[in-house]
Formats: C-alpha cells, sequence, structure tokens
C-alpha cells in the first residue's frame, strides 16, 4: 500500500506509516502523482489504522510494563511472621558511628523496610517485642532504646543519657546489598537473605 507523507511531495511515493495522511491529502496527491483515488480513500485508510494499531498496541503494552515494572529492591527488611503485633529497633554503624533507632509496629503477619537502598555494612542489630504475648527477640549486643519513638547516636552511658538499654541480636547479611529479618514464634531470632 502507498502512501504519500508530506515530505514526500517532492521525492515521490515511499511506503511508511503516515500519520498526516488524510481523505484530502491523498485526493491531492490523486492529481498530481496519479497513484491513488478518492474512493481508495476509506479503504486505505483502515489498514493502516490497523497496522498502527496492531504495532502500537504491542509496543505500549511492552512500554508500560517496563516502566511499571519494579526495579529489585536493596533494602533491609523486616517481617513479623508471628501471631502478634510487635515493635521492632535497629542498631548499626554508619560514617559517624553507632546509631539506634525505634520503633516501628509490625502487625501480625507484616513486612516493613527499616533502611531503603544497598546495605552499607555487613551487620545490623535487632531488638523486639511481643506487644501481645509478652516476651522479645533479644541479644547480646547492648543499645541505648526508649519506650516511645527514638534515634540515638553511641552506645555509652545510656541510662545516664536518659534512656533505656537493651540487647540487641546480631544479623550477619554477609555483605549482601539487601536483607530481610523474619522473626518468628519458633526460633527468636531468626533472619535469612532476601
Amino acid at each position: 500500500m502507498l502512501f504519500y507523507p508530506a515530505e514526500s511531495l517532492k521525492t515521490g511515493p515511499t511506503q511508511a506509516f503516515a500519520p498526516c495522511c488524510t481523505c484530502v491529502d491523498i485526493a491531492a496527491r490523486k492529481q498530481a502523482h496519479g497513484a491513488v483515488s478518492e474512493s481508495h480513500c476509506f479503504a486505505m485508510k483502515l489498514p493502516y489504522l490497523s497496522i498502527v494499531r496492531s504495532l502500537l498496541v504491542p509496543l505500549c503494552l511492552g512500554t508500560a510494563a517496563i516502566a511499571l515494572a519494579s526495579p529489585a529492591k536493596a533494602d533491609l527488611r523486616l517481617c513479623n511472621m508471628t501471631s502478634s503485633r510487635v515493635g521492632v529497633a535497629l542498631g548499626y554503624r554508619d560514617s559517624q558511628g553507632w546509631v539506634s533507632e525505634g520503633w516501628w509496629n509490625l502487625g501480625v503477619r507484616s513486612c516493613q523496610t527499616l533502611l531503603r537502598g544497598p546495605l552499607a555494612a555487613r551487620f545490623y542489630y535487632v531488638y523486639a517485642i511481643d506487644y501481645d504475648r509478652g516476651g522479645e527477640w533479644t541479644g547480646q549486643s547492648f543499645l541505648c532504646t526508649r519506650e516511645r519513638e527514638f534515634s540515638v547516636r553511641g552506645t555509652e552511658d545510656c541510662l545516664a543519657r536518659g534512656f533505656d538499654r537493651n540487647g540487641f541480636f546480631e544479623v550477619d547479611t554477609g555483605q549482601q546489598k539487601s536483607w530481610t529479618v523474619q522473626l518468628t514464634d519458633a526460633n527468636r531470632p531468626g533472619s535469612r537473605p532476601q
């Protein structure tokens, strides 16, 4: 099928998808080039639209799929796999020293991102409290905490600075860029790579 895009009026016919071609364009070109009659206008536009549609639909769907596909996230996440609500505090070392932060409140069988982006350290420390049944996930690494929301720099003199002091369990990420810690009823503490 021959179409005459506007830019080809001087150079002759081309086979192309010519969004600029209309019945008026085709009729005018008939007189100039003798290639198309007005009676073919309707017949030529329908195949043209179906060709464009058949090419654009997969292209648009493919583009949408790529745009909507979420890239692999590099985060530190924690999942509460228990039948209770839990509160979570996190400890880690950054470029300025030790930091402990809390609280993330996780519902039953839910997950939350504690740190966004690629992990910068190999070791992270978690302390968690079971709000519904009591008990805690604890360890031998002592960091500062508080009953309400907190972000504390340093590990020394927690009580003298007005904070509590709790034992956090160590999470060895093996220098992975992403990690998910799982709190479970059966084994306190527990974690796995993502």
